[in-house]
């Protein structure tokens, strides 16, 4: 089978290789099909916890534990693993992980689900790894990964009103993890529209970039602290809501909603990647993200608390493009770009511990606080980064 790149002269819009259209989209449907339980998380493991089968400390364990390990996998196979001979990956990592949440029904004792869901997340890591090894190869990552974060959240929207409505109402827990299973054995077919190899990224050896350069680092804790905040304010938004005397099933409905707008802003984003600087769309989004951390810290009324919620759900999807830009200006060798699914997802799983650490008698009004100083911390981090970036410019 043709390698994707050739002695030929390469794409303007490729580093390396020139996958053609549909190539492109069944490995950003990979990566996105491995990630669907980020979206699903809520209903699936609610149910489990509704079941009896977890309780709330073991539903937190389970969770936090497959974002670790998505991270993980993804790291550990974007460093580890050639990208040659794809397909057959590819199709291994969905038969594998269709195989665990088969499991799910099989485990009969929360240890037991903990280890098929950390293992799950490893699983999921390599997919998503699929994907962000074929975005770091464009010349154009940003709207690249704006299609990546839009598929993922459009079918996660999809799937979750399926569950929601149907699957879990009439099949319970292991319905929804079937469901899941389902669409990885149906994307098997996908997977041999792979393409069978990206090529090596083009070595640059007189620069000075790399995972650990500093403006590198610097990007990655950027990420990274700004998911702190999204982990944070999501994990504790049902609580929020009751401290405000809103009820859980509007929040419910709020979550649900939340989908929707998350699918918008990843849209937005990708249409308007190339009229809006990574620098300025950041501050930006921070900045948009800070007012609505305060509105929530500030008693507000539901529909407020809607407006504040919907608003951080936009910025969630509508950030990452830009974030990519970041870690692709960060360091050339496109290595960083890498790790962006490590550094978001293990924000998003620590957040929640992290915020917790503050609250004291169950108070969770603490939180969008915490959340402000996540940001915060992104916003000096930026700034840390772009002071670095203008003094290299300088001495080059």
């Amino acid at each position: 089978m043709a390698p994707v790149q050739s002695s030929s002269p390469h794409s303007s819009d490729w580093l390396v290789g020139n996958p053609t259209r549909i190539q492109q989209w069944a490995a950003l449907w990979i990566g996105s099909a491995g990630l669907q339980i980020l979206g699903l998380q809520p209903i699936l493991l609610g149910a489990l916890y509704s079941e009896k089968r977890v309780n709330f400390d073991e539903l937190a364990l389970i969770a936090t534990a497959e974002f670790i390990t998505i991270a993980l996998g993804s790291v550990i196979a974007g460093m580890l693993i050639s990208t040659r001979h794809l397909r057959i990956k590819s199709a291994v990592l969905l038969a594998a992980l269709a195989v665990l949440d088969f499991a799910v029904s099989y485990a009969t004792t929360p240890n037991e689900l903990l280890l098929v869901r950390s293992l799950a997340g490893f699983v999921e890591g390599g997919t998503v790894a699929i994907s962000i090894e074929l975005i770091a190869r464009s010349r154009h990552a940003e709207r690249l990964g704006g299609f990546f974060i839009s598929l993922q959240t459009l079918a996660q929207c999809i799937l979750a009103a399926i569950l929601a409505l149907w699957v879990v109402p009439a099949m319970g827990s292991s319905g929804g993890f079937h469901v899941l299973a389902i669409v990885c054995l149906g994307s098997l077919a996908i997977s041999a529209l792979v393409p069978g190899e990206y090529g090596e990224l083009p070595k640059q050896p007189s620069n000075m970039d790399g995972v650990f350069s500093v403006r590198a680092i610097l990007a990655l804790l950027v990420i990274f602290t700004f998911f702190l905040f999204i982990g944070s304010l999501w994990a504790f938004l049902e609580p929020l809501g009751a401290l405000y005397a809103i009820d859980a099933q509007t929040v419910g409905l709020l979550v649900s909603a939340s989908l929707a707008f998350q699918v918008l802003g990843a849209v937005c984003a990708t249409w308007i990647d190339r009229h809006l600087d990574y620098r300025l769309s950041i501050i930006l989004c921070v900045l948009a993200a800070i007012a609505a951390s305060a509105i929530l810290a500030d008693h507000p009324s539901i529909s407020m608390f809607w407006a504040a919620a919907l608003v951080i759900a936009f910025l969630w999807m509508f950030i990452t493009p830009y974030q990519i830009g970041l870690a692709v200006v960060a360091d050339s060798s496109r290595s960083t770009a890498l790790l962006i699914p490590a550094a978001q997802i293990l924000g998003a799983a620590l957040g929640p511990l992290a915020a917790s650490v503050f609250i004291t008698n169950d108070n969770v009004g603490i939180v969008p606080w915490f959340g402000i100083g996540a940001l915060l911390c992104s916003l000096g981090l930026f700034g840390m980064f772009l002071m670095f970036s203008r003094r290299r410019a300088i001495t080059v």
